[in-house]
């Protein structure tokens, strides 16, 4: 059974691992469409977790544009008591063409949150979680960031959402959006979702840091670095061994992991597996864990035995040798946030 964490400093105990739910939806649907999974073929999965202990489930109404949701929340609604699971849902994405179908307004947070919830079939999500700063979304309306933050605070405040979380911005975006809450009574975010890996280590010059001495906590999305810690690439994108890298997404991959060792990195976590008997995805999620200011990575699965391998992971302890030798190889690259594409 998993072992679980409090979220950061507020009293929401999760799981120490949380299973993103990007490929749970209707296959053809939205930017994963082609490697997502149905209702039926989740249940099992979605019931697996629950079993050994992992209740925290992390879904985004972008997610094949709502179809995510609805599948994320049929199966906890047959699955569980509402109150044994933790679900968020992420918000500010496109959800159509009209510009006030994304972004943090005002409008799209009040459409969006009933939107969501309608989709889960819940009267509540226990963490509602900005998909990106307010003005993170190019294309869509920059509003001042304090009509975002009191949206937010109001949300909570009608009960629609427990607690707030963010993902993916500059840690002084970040902390000035905390500010903005303190100075006006509002609720802080209580957990931020960045990218973090063995290949993407950026976060750990500002964001980690402030994370860890302002009492939020990390929970970091592609732990697994989309596949490439765990070999699906074999040393090149074009050499993909799944859907998932040989599908439309291999293009976001590519966007994404730019650093010339990437490949090298991700060797060394196959040798350290090999010698230690574990598998790369083991060895990638439990130096993740290492790291004493992450809480909870949000991990995909498209199989039992993947989620099985994940759940183990929890209980590897590396050795600060192994450790240092797969952080070795890394070089700093440039800040994804400073492009655009994070």
């Amino acid at each position: 059974m998993l072992e679980t964490r409090q979220l950061g400093d507020c009293g929401l105990t999760v799981s120490r691992l949380c299973l993103g739910t990007m490929n749970f939806g209707e296959p053809g649907r939205g930017h994963q469409g082609d490697w997502t999974l149905t209702v039926d073929e989740a249940r099992p999965i979605f019931k697996a977790a629950l079993d050994q202990g992992l209740f925290y489930f992390d879904c985004a109404d972008v997610y094949g544009l709502g179809a995510c949701e609805r599948v994320v929340g049929q199966l906890l609604r047959e699955l569980a008591p509402r109150e044994q699971y933790v679900i968020s849902t992420k918000l500010s994405g496109p959800m159509g063409a009209h510009p006030n179908q994304g972004g943090l307004s005002r409008k799209h947070v009040m459409e969006g949150i009933d939107a969501s919830l309608q989709r889960l079939g819940l009267d509540y999500v226990d963490q509602l979680i900005i998909h990106r700063h307010p003005h993170g979304r190019p294309g869509l309306a920059m509003p001042p960031i304090e009509e975002s933050m009191e949206a937010l605070h109001d949300v909570v405040k009608a009960g629609k959402a427990l607690y707030l979380g963010a993902s993916s911005m500059f840690a002084w975006q970040f902390t000035e959006l905390q500010m903005t809450a303190a100075r006006h009574g509002w609720t802080r975010f209580v957990s931020m979702q960045n990218h973090y890996n063995l290949i993407y280590r950026e976060e750990e010059r500002e964001m980690n840091p402030y994370c860890a001495a302002s009492g939020v906590a990390l929970t970091p999305w592609s732990p697994l670095a989309r596949g490439i810690l765990t070999g699906s690439y074999k040393g090149g994108f074009d050499a993909g061994s799944t859907a998932r890298s040989q599908g439309a997404d291999r293009q976001r991959t590519e966007g994404l992991y730019r650093g010339e060792m990437d490949f090298e990195i991700a060797d060394r976590v196959v040798e350290v597996a090999e010698r230690l008997g574990h598998t790369p995805a083991q060895v990638a999620v439990a130096w993740l864990l290492s790291k004493p200011e992450v809480t909870a990575p949000v991990v995909g699965v498209s199989k039992i035995s993947q989620l099985e391998q994940l759940v183990a992971a929890t209980e590897i302890s590396l050795e600060a040798d192994d450790i240092a030798y797969l952080e070795a190889l890394y070089r700093p690259v440039e800040n994804l946030l400073s492009i655009g594409t994070s």
